[in-house]
Protein backbone atom coordinates (compact mmCIF):
# COMPACT_ATOMS: atom_id res chain seq x y z
CA UNK A 1 0.00 0.00 0.00
CA UNK A 2 1.10 3.43 -0.53
CA UNK A 3 2.41 5.97 2.20
CA UNK A 4 -0.38 8.10 3.34
CA UNK A 5 0.69 11.86 2.34
CA UNK A 6 -1.85 13.53 3.87
CA UNK A 7 -3.76 12.32 7.23
CA UNK A 8 -6.55 14.76 7.87
CA UNK A 9 -7.58 13.61 11.60
CA UNK A 10 -10.47 14.64 13.61
CA UNK A 11 -10.77 18.13 12.29
CA UNK A 12 -12.96 20.51 13.48
CA UNK A 13 -13.74 23.96 12.97
CA UNK A 14 -17.33 25.70 14.28
CA UNK A 15 -19.41 28.26 12.02
CA UNK A 16 -22.92 29.79 12.28
CA UNK A 17 -23.88 27.69 9.51
CA UNK A 18 -22.15 23.88 10.56
CA UNK A 19 -19.72 22.87 12.49
CA UNK A 20 -16.87 21.42 9.61
CA UNK A 21 -16.06 17.86 11.16
CA UNK A 22 -13.15 15.58 9.31
CA UNK A 23 -11.04 12.46 9.43
CA UNK A 24 -9.68 11.55 6.33
CA UNK A 25 -6.26 10.10 4.41
CA UNK A 26 -4.51 10.60 0.88
CA UNK A 27 -2.01 8.05 -0.37
CA UNK A 28 1.39 9.58 -1.46
CA UNK A 29 1.01 10.10 -5.63
CA UNK A 30 -2.98 10.77 -5.61
CA UNK A 31 -5.21 13.02 -7.16
CA UNK A 32 -8.29 13.37 -4.60
CA UNK A 33 -11.23 15.63 -6.03
CA UNK A 34 -13.49 17.30 -2.98
CA UNK A 35 -16.75 17.86 -4.32
CA UNK A 36 -19.98 19.00 -2.88
CA UNK A 37 -22.94 21.96 -2.78
CA UNK A 38 -22.01 25.78 -2.69
CA UNK A 39 -21.44 26.09 1.63
CA UNK A 40 -20.14 22.69 2.47
CA UNK A 41 -16.84 23.27 3.54
CA UNK A 42 -14.62 22.45 0.37
CA UNK A 43 -12.56 25.53 0.49
CA UNK A 44 -12.53 25.49 4.43
CA UNK A 45 -11.41 22.64 3.67
CA UNK A 46 -7.91 23.75 1.45
CA UNK A 47 -7.47 26.66 3.70
CA UNK A 48 -7.37 24.50 6.96
CA UNK A 49 -4.40 22.08 5.45
CA UNK A 50 -2.24 25.59 3.69
CA UNK A 51 -3.01 27.03 7.67
CA UNK A 52 -4.91 29.83 6.27
CA UNK A 53 -7.16 29.27 8.79
CA UNK A 54 -6.48 27.38 12.42
CA UNK A 55 -8.28 24.42 13.88
CA UNK A 56 -9.73 24.31 16.66
CA UNK A 57 -9.43 20.74 17.09
CA UNK A 58 -7.62 17.90 15.36
CA UNK A 59 -4.20 17.25 13.78
CA UNK A 60 -3.23 17.88 10.12
CA UNK A 61 0.27 15.07 8.97
CA UNK A 62 1.97 15.49 5.76
CA UNK A 63 4.36 12.51 5.38
CA UNK A 64 4.50 11.85 9.06
CA UNK A 65 4.97 14.86 9.89
CA UNK A 66 2.68 17.30 11.90
CA UNK A 67 1.99 20.62 10.55
CA UNK A 68 -1.35 21.46 12.59
CA UNK A 69 0.36 24.71 13.93
CA UNK A 70 3.33 25.13 11.53
CA UNK A 71 3.66 28.42 9.74
CA UNK A 72 1.93 28.53 5.98
CA UNK A 73 5.86 29.42 4.60
CA UNK A 74 7.12 26.03 6.23
CA UNK A 75 4.64 23.57 5.46
CA UNK A 76 6.04 22.39 1.75
CA UNK A 77 2.16 23.05 0.39
CA UNK A 78 1.71 24.70 -2.82
CA UNK A 79 -2.46 26.75 -3.76
CA UNK A 80 -3.26 27.10 -7.01
CA UNK A 81 -6.45 29.49 -6.45
CA UNK A 82 -9.89 30.52 -8.80
CA UNK A 83 -8.53 33.75 -9.71
CA UNK A 84 -5.05 32.19 -10.04
CA UNK A 85 -3.35 35.39 -7.85
CA UNK A 86 -0.81 36.11 -10.12
CA UNK A 87 1.31 39.41 -10.16
CA UNK A 88 0.36 42.10 -13.07
CA UNK A 89 3.36 43.82 -12.91
CA UNK A 90 6.19 40.36 -13.35
CA UNK A 91 5.76 38.61 -16.90
CA UNK A 92 5.09 35.11 -16.94
CA UNK A 93 8.59 33.91 -16.62
CA UNK A 94 9.24 35.91 -13.06
CA UNK A 95 5.87 34.99 -12.11
CA UNK A 96 7.06 31.08 -12.41
CA UNK A 97 10.34 32.12 -11.08
CA UNK A 98 8.90 34.32 -7.51
CA UNK A 99 8.94 31.48 -5.13
CA UNK A 100 12.99 30.41 -6.37
CA UNK A 101 13.88 33.85 -6.31
CA UNK A 102 12.92 34.44 -2.67
CA UNK A 103 14.31 31.00 -1.63
CA UNK A 104 18.09 32.77 -3.01
CA UNK A 105 18.06 29.78 -5.70
CA UNK A 106 20.73 30.82 -8.25
CA UNK A 107 19.65 32.46 -11.20
CA UNK A 108 20.99 30.11 -13.72
CA UNK A 109 19.21 26.98 -12.06
CA UNK A 110 16.26 29.60 -11.59
CA UNK A 111 15.88 30.15 -15.69
CA UNK A 112 16.39 26.19 -15.80
CA UNK A 113 13.78 25.46 -13.76
CA UNK A 114 11.36 27.67 -15.35
CA UNK A 115 12.03 27.03 -18.82
CA UNK A 116 11.18 23.19 -17.77
CA UNK A 117 7.84 24.23 -15.98
CA UNK A 118 6.61 26.32 -18.82
CA UNK A 119 7.51 23.19 -20.90
CA UNK A 120 5.82 21.14 -18.78
CA UNK A 121 2.65 23.09 -18.58
CA UNK A 122 2.64 23.91 -22.52
CA UNK A 123 4.12 27.72 -22.22
CA UNK A 124 7.17 27.59 -24.17
CA UNK A 125 7.54 31.00 -25.88
CA UNK A 126 5.76 32.77 -23.05
CA UNK A 127 8.42 33.80 -20.85
CA UNK A 128 8.16 37.28 -21.70
CA UNK A 129 4.42 37.90 -22.45
CA UNK A 130 2.69 40.33 -19.55
CA UNK A 131 0.23 38.55 -17.92
CA UNK A 132 -2.66 41.25 -18.86
CA UNK A 133 -1.99 39.66 -22.19
CA UNK A 134 -2.37 35.91 -21.98
CA UNK A 135 -5.91 34.15 -22.05
CA UNK A 136 -7.68 32.84 -18.89
CA UNK A 137 -6.54 28.77 -19.81
CA UNK A 138 -2.93 30.39 -20.02
CA UNK A 139 -3.33 32.59 -16.85
CA UNK A 140 -4.42 29.16 -15.62
CA UNK A 141 -1.13 26.89 -16.83
CA UNK A 142 1.31 30.31 -15.28
CA UNK A 143 -0.03 29.72 -11.54
CA UNK A 144 0.27 25.72 -11.78
CA UNK A 145 3.90 26.12 -12.98
CA UNK A 146 4.48 28.71 -10.35
CA UNK A 147 2.91 26.59 -7.53
CA UNK A 148 4.77 23.76 -9.00
CA UNK A 149 8.44 25.68 -8.79
CA UNK A 150 8.05 25.11 -5.14
CA UNK A 151 8.57 21.78 -5.27
CA UNK A 152 5.61 21.05 -3.13
CA UNK A 153 5.04 18.05 -1.36
CA UNK A 154 1.07 18.62 -1.85
CA UNK A 155 -0.63 20.51 -4.47
CA UNK A 156 -4.26 22.12 -3.96
CA UNK A 157 -6.11 23.72 -6.41
CA UNK A 158 -9.04 25.27 -5.28
CA UNK A 159 -11.76 25.41 -8.58
CA UNK A 160 -8.74 26.36 -10.74
CA UNK A 161 -10.95 25.63 -13.86
CA UNK A 162 -14.20 27.62 -12.62
CA UNK A 163 -14.30 30.71 -14.78
CA UNK A 164 -13.50 29.30 -18.18
CA UNK A 165 -15.56 27.60 -20.94
CA UNK A 166 -16.78 24.33 -21.00
CA UNK A 167 -14.69 23.03 -23.59
CA UNK A 168 -10.97 24.77 -22.41
CA UNK A 169 -12.19 23.10 -18.50
CA UNK A 170 -12.54 19.61 -20.75
CA UNK A 171 -8.75 20.20 -22.39
CA UNK A 172 -7.21 21.69 -19.20
CA UNK A 173 -8.63 19.16 -17.05
CA UNK A 174 -6.47 16.54 -18.79
CA UNK A 175 -3.42 18.71 -18.91
CA UNK A 176 -3.63 19.04 -14.88
CA UNK A 177 -4.52 15.25 -15.12
CA UNK A 178 -1.48 14.49 -17.67
CA UNK A 179 0.79 17.31 -15.15
CA UNK A 180 0.12 15.00 -12.33
CA UNK A 181 0.95 11.92 -13.83
CA UNK A 182 4.17 13.37 -14.98
CA UNK A 183 5.62 14.72 -11.68
CA UNK A 184 3.61 12.56 -9.01
CA UNK A 185 2.39 15.06 -6.80
CA UNK A 186 -0.03 14.07 -4.51
CA UNK A 187 -2.86 16.48 -5.36
CA UNK A 188 -6.16 17.97 -3.90
CA UNK A 189 -8.54 18.91 -6.17
CA UNK A 190 -11.76 21.17 -5.18
CA UNK A 191 -14.68 21.34 -7.93
CA UNK A 192 -18.24 22.05 -8.34
CA UNK A 193 -18.40 20.23 -11.44
CA UNK A 194 -19.23 16.72 -10.77
CA UNK A 195 -18.40 15.64 -14.61
CA UNK A 196 -14.44 17.24 -13.71
CA UNK A 197 -14.67 15.02 -10.68
CA UNK A 198 -15.40 11.78 -12.04
CA UNK A 199 -12.95 12.23 -14.92
CA UNK A 200 -10.06 13.40 -13.37
CA UNK A 201 -9.79 11.85 -10.14
CA UNK A 202 -8.18 8.88 -8.62
CA UNK A 203 -10.72 8.88 -5.71
CA UNK A 204 -13.75 11.53 -5.02
CA UNK A 205 -14.82 12.94 -1.63
CA UNK A 206 -17.91 13.83 -1.48
CA UNK A 207 -18.95 16.60 1.20
CA UNK A 208 -22.30 17.99 2.52
CA UNK A 209 -22.44 20.30 5.44
CA UNK A 210 -18.88 20.01 6.52
CA UNK A 211 -19.45 16.29 6.80
CA UNK A 212 -17.89 13.66 4.45
CA UNK A 213 -20.37 11.51 2.79
CA UNK A 214 -18.15 9.46 1.20
CA UNK A 215 -14.60 9.21 -0.01
CA UNK A 216 -14.07 6.13 -3.08
CA UNK A 217 -13.02 5.44 -6.48
CA UNK A 218 -15.50 7.52 -9.58
CA UNK A 219 -16.33 4.67 -10.28
CA UNK A 220 -17.78 3.48 -6.43
CA UNK A 221 -19.08 6.99 -5.76
CA UNK A 222 -21.17 6.56 -8.84
CA UNK A 223 -22.23 3.12 -8.73
CA UNK A 224 -22.23 2.35 -5.54
CA UNK A 225 -22.88 5.62 -3.72
CA UNK A 226 -22.55 5.49 0.63
CA UNK A 227 -25.38 7.53 1.72
CA UNK A 228 -28.99 8.87 0.22
CA UNK A 229 -27.13 12.54 -0.07
CA UNK A 230 -24.12 10.98 -2.43
CA UNK A 231 -26.74 9.15 -4.52
CA UNK A 232 -28.92 12.12 -5.15
CA UNK A 233 -25.81 14.55 -5.50
CA UNK A 234 -24.05 12.66 -7.81
CA UNK A 235 -25.54 12.36 -11.43
CA UNK A 236 -29.45 11.22 -11.91
CA UNK A 237 -30.96 8.67 -10.30
CA UNK A 238 -34.22 7.27 -9.20
CA UNK A 239 -35.08 7.18 -4.86
CA UNK A 240 -37.69 5.02 -4.15
CA UNK A 241 -39.45 4.40 -0.17
CA UNK A 242 -39.21 0.16 0.29
CA UNK A 243 -43.13 0.55 0.76
CA UNK A 244 -43.76 1.20 -2.49
CA UNK A 245 -41.86 -0.98 -4.39
CA UNK A 246 -43.62 -3.53 -6.45
CA UNK A 247 -43.35 -7.34 -6.93
CA UNK A 248 -39.92 -9.22 -8.05
CA UNK A 249 -39.73 -11.28 -10.98
CA UNK A 250 -37.78 -14.22 -10.66
CA UNK A 251 -37.04 -17.09 -12.84
CA UNK A 252 -39.11 -20.63 -12.33
CA UNK A 253 -38.74 -23.88 -13.63
CA UNK A 254 -42.25 -22.96 -15.34
CA UNK A 255 -41.36 -19.43 -16.18
CA UNK A 256 -41.18 -16.22 -14.35
CA UNK A 257 -43.18 -15.90 -11.25
CA UNK A 258 -44.06 -13.03 -9.00
CA UNK A 259 -41.74 -12.80 -5.33
CA UNK A 260 -43.30 -9.96 -2.72
CA UNK A 261 -40.63 -7.58 -1.84
CA UNK A 262 -39.56 -7.82 1.58
CA UNK A 263 -40.85 -5.80 4.36
CA UNK A 264 -38.89 -2.41 4.52
CA UNK A 265 -40.16 -1.01 7.81
CA UNK A 266 -38.66 2.50 8.80
CA UNK A 267 -36.23 4.65 6.63
CA UNK A 268 -35.75 1.99 4.29
CA UNK A 269 -34.98 3.02 0.50
CA UNK A 270 -33.65 1.93 -2.87
CA UNK A 271 -31.78 3.98 -5.71
CA UNK A 272 -31.11 3.24 -9.06
CA UNK A 273 -29.04 4.81 -11.70
CA UNK A 274 -31.37 5.91 -15.03
CA UNK A 275 -28.44 3.62 -17.52
CA UNK A 276 -29.87 0.59 -15.86
CA UNK A 277 -33.52 0.90 -16.47
CA UNK A 278 -34.72 -1.00 -19.05
CA UNK A 279 -38.15 0.65 -21.24
CA UNK A 280 -40.29 -1.43 -22.86
CA UNK A 281 -43.42 -0.20 -25.20
CA UNK A 282 -44.99 -3.90 -24.75
CA UNK A 283 -45.62 -5.60 -20.79
CA UNK A 284 -46.22 -9.12 -22.15
CA UNK A 285 -42.83 -9.27 -23.92
CA UNK A 286 -41.05 -7.06 -21.59
CA UNK A 287 -37.72 -8.15 -20.17
CA UNK A 288 -38.10 -12.72 -19.64
CA UNK A 289 -34.16 -12.41 -19.66
CA UNK A 290 -33.33 -10.16 -17.07
CA UNK A 291 -34.30 -11.69 -14.49
CA UNK A 292 -34.77 -11.40 -11.26
CA UNK A 293 -35.57 -7.94 -11.84
CA UNK A 294 -38.68 -5.30 -10.42
CA UNK A 295 -41.05 -4.05 -12.67
CA UNK A 296 -43.04 -1.13 -12.98
CA UNK A 297 -46.08 -1.47 -15.04
CA UNK A 298 -47.98 1.41 -16.43
CA UNK A 299 -45.65 4.32 -16.08
CA UNK A 300 -46.19 7.22 -18.13
CA UNK A 301 -43.85 9.15 -19.46
CA UNK A 302 -43.81 12.96 -18.56
CA UNK A 303 -40.68 15.05 -19.82
CA UNK A 304 -38.00 13.77 -22.64
CA UNK A 305 -34.99 16.03 -22.34
CA UNK A 306 -32.38 15.21 -25.32
CA UNK A 307 -29.02 15.07 -23.65
CA UNK A 308 -27.00 15.21 -26.82
CA UNK A 309 -26.90 11.52 -28.08
CA UNK A 310 -29.37 10.14 -25.93
CA UNK A 311 -32.76 10.64 -24.44
CA UNK A 312 -33.75 11.18 -20.35
CA UNK A 313 -36.96 10.28 -19.65
CA UNK A 314 -38.84 11.29 -16.49
CA UNK A 315 -41.76 8.80 -15.43
CA UNK A 316 -44.70 8.55 -13.53
CA UNK A 317 -45.10 5.78 -11.64
CA UNK A 318 -48.28 5.60 -9.09
CA UNK A 319 -47.13 9.12 -8.28
CA UNK A 320 -43.16 8.29 -8.32
CA UNK A 321 -40.55 9.77 -11.15
CA UNK A 322 -38.32 6.97 -12.25
CA UNK A 323 -35.76 8.29 -14.44
CA UNK A 324 -34.80 6.64 -17.57
CA UNK A 325 -32.18 6.85 -20.52
CA UNK A 326 -33.87 5.81 -23.70
CA UNK A 327 -34.61 6.60 -27.69
CA UNK A 328 -37.37 9.47 -27.58
CA UNK A 329 -40.53 9.01 -26.71
CA UNK A 330 -43.56 11.06 -26.57
CA UNK A 331 -45.09 12.86 -23.63
CA UNK A 332 -48.21 10.83 -22.65
CA UNK A 333 -46.55 7.02 -23.80
CA UNK A 334 -47.18 4.29 -21.85
CA UNK A 335 -43.93 2.54 -20.85
CA UNK A 336 -42.83 -0.37 -18.65
CA UNK A 337 -39.63 -0.33 -16.75
CA UNK A 338 -37.82 -2.93 -15.40
CA UNK A 339 -34.25 -2.56 -13.23
CA UNK A 340 -32.42 -6.20 -12.34
CA UNK A 341 -31.74 -6.70 -8.29
CA UNK A 342 -28.38 -6.27 -9.12
CA UNK A 343 -28.35 -2.64 -10.07
CA UNK A 344 -30.22 -1.98 -7.00
CA UNK A 345 -28.58 -0.10 -4.09
CA UNK A 346 -30.51 -0.20 -0.49
CA UNK A 347 -30.18 2.30 2.25
CA UNK A 348 -31.20 1.96 5.52
CA UNK A 349 -31.07 5.50 7.66
CA UNK A 350 -28.40 6.68 4.61
CA UNK A 351 -26.27 3.45 5.60
CA UNK A 352 -25.36 1.27 2.50
CA UNK A 353 -26.68 -2.23 2.44
CA UNK A 354 -26.13 -4.26 -1.20
CA UNK A 355 -28.10 -6.96 -2.71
Amino acid sequence: MPESALVCSNLEVAYPEFTLSLDFSISEGELVSIIGPSGCGKSTTLQLITGLLKCEKGTIRLYGRDITNVPIWDRQIAMVFQDYALFPHLNVEQNIAYSLKIKHIGRKERLQTTRSLMELVGLEGYAKRNIAQLSGGEKQRVALARALASKPKLLLLDEPLSALDAKLRKHLRQEIRNIHDTTGITTLYVTHDQEEALTLSDRVLVMNNGRMEQLDTPEHVYAKPSTVFAAKFMGEGTLLPYDVIPTILVSTDKGPDKVVFRSGGENRQIFFRPERVIVHDNPELAFPEFLPHLRFNSCKVVSCEYQGGRYLLACNWNGYTIQAFARMKPLGDAVVLGVRMSDLTEYIDSVINKH
